[in-house]
């Protein structure tokens, strides 16, 4: 189905409330990654409720277009959002990493939305590869977006994949660089330099699209640019602020892969008010 379009003020609130909910389900689970969740906010915002195509009644919709976590531990945001269009209630994101759960600590099929599980770093852009031929070779006409972090690209599973993708002139395909600049052990410039990535994805074969990543009109033009582009892959190289929209969470590493406290949370969601 088709999306309503949402101005840029309605996208920007509802990033907002999404930053939200991840605050709130990542501290009553105790556990989990807040500050890629919320650096990302504003892509995934923009991408399901202005571009992909799909249906929450009917999840295996097969003109949907795909959309796939790469960087699988920023999954409170993708839940969140799962959430907020329909695909299950709202109230199961307080069950985030229970035993049961649908929800659980990296995307798993068990969750409404998710077409494949993800976690293992580096696998998603050839995830994302395979949906493209796929798509060739079924005649359909349905896009594929995946969400790749900063830290992973380091793998070299990454460019295998970006190599046959531009090989293979697969135009259906848009990755999304979540680049914050920092990883589980440190700044991405401290443990393995990543510049200048316009040009070496430039050098692979793709349409390279750089933005201020929290500019929700640069996010927008961005995959509409994509959605143009002929005979080769799409890249937007997205940068953000790790923890954005949490002062104290922005930039710092420790919040990679730490829960808020109480304390934390509490003080979070005041300033996201």
């Amino acid at each position: 189905m088709e999306n309503k379009q949402l101005t840029v003020k309605e996208l920007e609130e509802k990033a907002r409330l999404l930053r939200r909910l991840i605050i709130q389900m990542l501290a009553k689970a105790g556990s989990g990654h807040p500050g890629g969740s919320l650096s990302a906010a504003d892509l995934i915002t923009a991408l399901y409720f202005n571009v992909l195509r799909f249906d929450p009644a009917n999840p295996q919709w097969p003109d949907r277009d795909r959309f796939h976590m790469s960087k699988g531990h920023c999954c409170p945001l993708w839940y969140a959002v799962l959430a907020e269009v329909g695909y299950f209630p709202k109230e199961e994101l307080f069950s985030l990493r229970q035993l049961g759960s649908i929800l659980q600590g990296h995307p798993d099929r068990k969750t409404p939305g998710v077409d494949v599980a993800s976690g293992s770093l580096g696998q998603g852009l050839s995830v994302g590869l395979g949906m493209s031929l796929a798509a060739r070779i079924d005649k359909k006409d349905y896009r594929i977006y995946v969400l790749l972090g900063d830290g992973e690209i380091q793998e070299g599973n990454v460019w295998e994949a970006a190599m046959a993708a531009a090989h293979f002139g697969c135009s259906n395909l848009c990755a999304i660089l979540d680049s914050n600049g920092c990883q589980i052990d440190g700044r991405c410039q401290d443990i393995m330099g990543l510049e200048p990535l316009v040009a070496k994805w430039q050098a692979f074969g793709w349409h390279v699209i750089n933005i201020n990543g929290h500019d929700m009109q640069q996010i927008l033009s961005a995959f509409q640019q994509a959605h143009t582009v002929k005979h080769k892959p799409t890249i937007i190289i997205a940068r953000t602020v790790k923890g954005k929209g949490v002062s104290f969470m922005e930039g710092v590493v420790d919040f990679h892969g730490r829960a808020p406290t109480k304390e934390e949370a509490e003080r979070a969601l005041k300033e996201l008010e």
